[in-house]
């Protein structure tokens, strides 16, 4: 079946996560990367968990909870004022720089985001980035109240765009997300933004591993559960040779 509609993550997929190492080096200066790393392993936690229990908060809100467990746990003192503008890079990200490439690329196809994001800081973020203008549609999981990768966020891309599953091609390069709709039936693309063979090459070339080499084994790697997905693509820019080949 044809495809009608791509429909991205947002959050390592076309936005770059690691960008909010600018701010966070520079009010913490040397401890910049494990604020990042920790404060992203736990936001992430923080959903799943949530949505485990049945206590959704939306994203702004978690991002708030496990930026302040990251800074207490680690023991940093804060001041609001310096919190709120670490927080604030969150509706500032820095896509990707194959982002706008791939959207322009796919003209003509209906694409949208599906992003655990509150509907707000997304709105902030893509207006902010000038992605903008290359989306047909964003949409949020508040809607529904849990997060991916429950099976209830992925029904929102029929709900909301009007199309069926088989005509969707979902983009992630969240590994669990990519497995969380393949899980649910989609066709799914991962970008594979650190391969095996990167990621070993720099672990050889370490003594011991940082934040960042952390990160990238739990995260930046498919997981084992037999759901692979049916794209391993290195960019973005490639989506457009599946979609209009």
């Amino acid at each position: 079946m044809t495809i009608k509609a791509i429909v991205f993550d947002a959050y390592g997929t076309l936005y770059d996560v690691q960008s909010v190492s600018s701010i966070t080096e520079e009010k913490f200066p040397g401890k910049g990367e494990l604020i990042t790393q920790v404060w992203r392993l736990k936001q992430l936690e923080y959903t799943w968990l949530r949505s485990q229990m049945g206590a959704f908060h939306d994203f702004w809100a978690v991002s708030q909870e496990s930026l302040a467990y990251t800074l207490d746990c680690i023991g940093i003192p804060y001041e609001k004022a310096v919190f709120e503008e670490i927080m604030a890079k969150y509706r500032h990200l820095d896509p990707y720089a194959d982002s706008i490439s791939a959207l322009e690329a796919l003209k003509g196809k209906q694409r949208a985001i599906l992003s655990n994001g509150s509907q707000d800081m997304l709105d902030d973020l893509i207006r902010n980035t000038g992605l903008n203008a290359h989306l047909e549609a964003c949409v949020s999981v508040d809607a529904v109240q849990i997060f991916k990768p429950n099976n209830k966020a992925y029904e929102l891309i029929e709900d909301k765009l009007g199309v069926k599953p088989e005509e969707v091609l979902f983009v992630s390069s969240n590994a669990f997300d990519a497995c969380g709709a393949k899980n649910f039936g989609l066709k799914v693309a991962w970008i594979e933004r650190v391969t095996a063979e990167a990621l070993r090459a720099e672990i050889a070339g370490l003594d011991k591993a940082g934040p960042t080499t952390m990160f990238k084994i739990l995260r930046m790697r498919m997981e084992h559960f037999g759901m692979d997905p049916d794209y391993r693509l290195s960019s973005l820019n490639e989506l457009a040779g599946i979609v209009n080949g």
